[in-house]
């Protein structure tokens, strides 16, 4: 079955983060979703039980039905087939979302005078659980390339902890910068965290949204000791666009760390609601067709990006993401006045995200969206050249 990915849909009327934050002229390409149809099998899914029409608590966290039994299976299976990962269903905890996993990760291990390592520019709630949980948040920053590419910066990484050091957050694939970190560079990073006394928490929530050449490697799958070092959070929400539904998961394969995990806001973070669980369940069970033709559209999408930047958008420039649906843009050489991120929205009418909130390295950046039908992807490529090429003109008028 051929699924459809090149239809525009009408979201102004719904209630969309997205499309309702700005104007109804602006062209939305910033926040972390797609503008595709979630898969035919979620939506059947989701209708059998709004027609059962009973929205009462759902099991799944003090007991288990046989339809949560048959989530945790999937997943179980799952990160065996994709991975080749084994997990039990007694590892999986599972969570509303992943910044609440993340948030709760840094909980459980709090210590007043402890510190949280980030690699920056990175998702700004991973910036911000430091403060949330009151510790201190320890800079790692990336390194960047001549050729706009990112790599680990080892000195940076290995001198940035310290004896405070409690947790290390790690976004793999990266958001925003889009590396898909290889499983030798992950082993060296668990290593060094391993031995620090360092425990992992790692945000793999775009695991499935990976490019040829690029595979994915769950950092706790590498070794028993780094699994028992490590707290990974995944979500069908990006791979299959179910971010409003708010389901996801933890997997912890030490009992000690899984049972501090549990207890870390209790009273707070609660259960996975109702529609979120019956989506990922047909997702995880009915998906795998439709995520390979949404990669193979994402990928034309990623390259056609690139090559619009390369040709048409002068000293702009973006490396191709090995993984997600996001466009980390370099603006540090236009001659823009003021920053990026006002002059698109006010002279293009493009809404991207701007590069300051996601840390060190992210002043001058743009992050841009191509999760959406090629259509709108051209739209907002052309209306972002018009810009460019009507800079003079704008200068000169003092707008």
């Amino acid at each position: 079955m051929a699924f459809d990915f090149d239809t525009i849909p009408n979201r102004r009327a719904t209630h969309s983060l997205k499309w309702r934050t700005y104007p109804e002229d602006v062209l939305p390409m910033w926040v972390a979703d797609m503008d595709f149809r979630s898969p035919p099998a979620v939506l059947d899914s989701l209708h059998r039980a709004v027609d059962h029409g009973i929205f009462g608590y759902p099991d799944g966290i003090h007991g288990e039905t046989n339809e949560l039994v048959g989530l945790r299976r999937l997943i179980v299976d799952r990160l065996a087939a994709r991975y080749r990962w084994q997990v039990s269903t007694e590892d999986l905890v599972l969570l509303p979302g992943v910044i609440a996993g993340f948030n709760k990760a840094c909980a459980a291990l709090f210590r007043p005078d402890g510190a949280i390592l980030v690699q920056p520019p990175v998702y700004p709630p991973i910036l911000q659980a430091a403060e949330h949980v009151g510790m201190v948040r320890q800079d790692a920053p990336l390194l960047r390339n001549s050729d706009g590419s990112y790599e680990i910066d080892w000195d940076s990484f290995s001198s940035a902890i310290t004896k405070e050091t409690r947790v290390f957050l790690l976004c793999n694939p990266h958001n925003p910068v889009g590396r898909v970190f290889t499983r030798l560079e992950l082993e060296r990073m668990a290593q060094i965290c391993v031995e620090q006394g360092v425990v992992i928490c790692s945000d793999e929530i775009h695991c499935d949204l990976v490019y040829r050449g690029h595979p994915h490697t769950p950092i706790a799958s590498i070794s028993p000791e780094i699994a028992q070092n490590t707290i990974t959070l995944m979500s069908p929400s990006k791979t299959y666009n179910l971010s409003g539904l708010q389901c996801a998961f933890a997997v912890i394969q030490n009992p000690e760390l899984r049972k501090r995990f549990q207890k870390a806001g209790e009273g707070l973070v609660g259960w996975v609601n109702l529609m979120g669980l019956v989506a990922a369940q047909a997702a995880f069970g009915d998906g795998p067709d439709w995520l390979n033709q949404l990669l193979a559209y994402l990928e034309s999408n990623r390259d056609y990006a690139y090559d619009y930047v390369r040709r048409e958008l002068g000293p702009i420039t973006m490396s191709k993401p090995e993984g997600t649906y996001l466009a980390w843009l370099d603006c540090r050489q236009t001659d823009i006045p003021g920053d990026p991120y006002h002059f698109f929205l006010e002279q293009a009418r493009v809404g991207l995200n701007d590069g300051k909130p996601f840390g060190i390295g992210g002043d001058g950046f743009l992050r841009f969206n191509f999760g959406c039908p090629r259509g709108m992807l051209s739209e907002a490529l052309e209306r972002m050249k018009n810009a460019l090429r009507d800079l003079p003109a704008t200068e000169h008028s003092g707008r």
